[in-house]
């Protein structure tokens, strides 16, 4: 950590000297008091400035953040797992492999999701004013899942335009539904819409008449 030692006539002086030479703000400082200033005899007389030591406290970044929230679940999970962490942008992927890593999956996704979200929610109480999502994989099942829903969305979609029936799919995610929106917004017999309020909110493949 970058360090400081200034002596001067008082702490306020002192602190005022360190702000500007190392470039910081007073919340970015740690700040110890080495020597007391004197004020000598009558005033002047053997007086002697204080000595004070600043150390500029190192922030932790949202990286550190994400990372150290994720070990701590594994930890507490007892799950034995490798731990990735890069930043793309202001997307932060977070990749969780290894053997027992899987149990973290859940059905559908749904545990992968709540440590997703989780994540993002203990990035966003350290720093509010953070814009960074967090993206949260494990053994890449995040892949795996996106083509097997678009393999059942063009599925669906052949099955509605053969029948000319809407269909309406089970419960889905924000991301989930984004899948399949995007897999068939260039199909000219089939449309896609959303409907109700999450957690309860569907996916509906309609017939385009």
């Amino acid at each position: 950590m970058k360090s400081l030692e200034i002596r001067s006539k008082s702490k306020e002086e002192a602190i005022n000297k360190a702000i500007e030479k190392l470039n910081v703000k007073l919340d970015d400082l740690e700040i110890e008091v080495l020597e007391n200033p004197t004020k000598g005899f009558l005033g002047f007389l053997g007086a002697k400035d204080g000595l004070y030591k600043f150390t500029v406290i190192e922030q932790e970044t949202e990286i550190d953040i994400a990372k150290a929230f994720i070990e701590n679940i594994l930890k507490n999970s007892k799950v034995d797992a490798d731990l990735s962490v890069n930043q793309e942008g202001n997307l932060i992927k977070v990749d969780i492999r290894g053997k027992e890593a899987a149990s973290l999956i859940g059905r559908r996704g749904e545990t992968l999701d709540s440590i997703q979200l989780l994540t993002g929610l203990a990035l966003n109480k350290i720093n509010k004013n953070s814009n960074m999502r967090v993206l949260v994989d494990i053994e890449n099942y995040r892949a795996k899942r996106e083509e097997s829903l678009i393999r059942y969305a063009h599925k669906v979609a052949r099955e509605v335009a053969k029948t000319k029936r809407t269909k309406k799919l089970d419960y889905m995610n924000p991301y989930e539904r984004r899948i399949i929106h995007s897999a068939l917004q260039n199909d000219k017999y089939v449309s896609t819409y959303s409907e109700g309020t999450d957690p309860y909110r569907r996916l509906v493949i309609e017939y385009i008449k």
